[in-house]
């Protein structure tokens, strides 16, 4: 499980607990809904690392991300629109099917047990 530093979580100016660590499935993802509107994909690799995407497929427009299939291409951390299939970099949003197309991401930090997702 990954748990950020205090350096690396102070890019974030809000925390919102969204659920508990066991609530997310290795290699799978859930939706969280943040003030504003805001659509976020919590997605837990096999290792149990954390990551948090837009939940936008930016290709249909659909809030689908959180049930793509996650998984590993050359080592990079990915998840699989269910719609048209683009696979996103975990890490970096970028899509690696058309680089030229990237969503957003979201700080994760789990505190006891809890994933919190950060908004700058």
């Amino acid at each position: 499980m990954t748990v950020l530093s205090d350096e690396q979580s102070a890019g974030a100016e809000t925390w919102t607990p969204v659920c508990r660590v066991d609530q997310v499935p290795l290699a799978a993802g859930v939706a969280a809904l943040l003030d504003g509107g805001v659509q976020v994909a919590v997605l837990r690799t096999d290792d149990g690392e954390f990551h948090g995407l837009s939940n936008i497929d930016p290709f249909s427009g659909a809030a689908v991300l959180a049930r793509g299939i996650v998984g590993d291409i050359g080592g990079v951390p990915v998840v699989a629109s269910p719609i048209y299939k683009q696979n996103f970099d975990l890490r970096t949003g970028r899509c690696l099917d058309d680089p030229d197309v990237r969503i957003a991401t979201y700080p994760i930090r789990v505190v006891d047990g809890t994933v919190h997702v950060g908004v700058r």
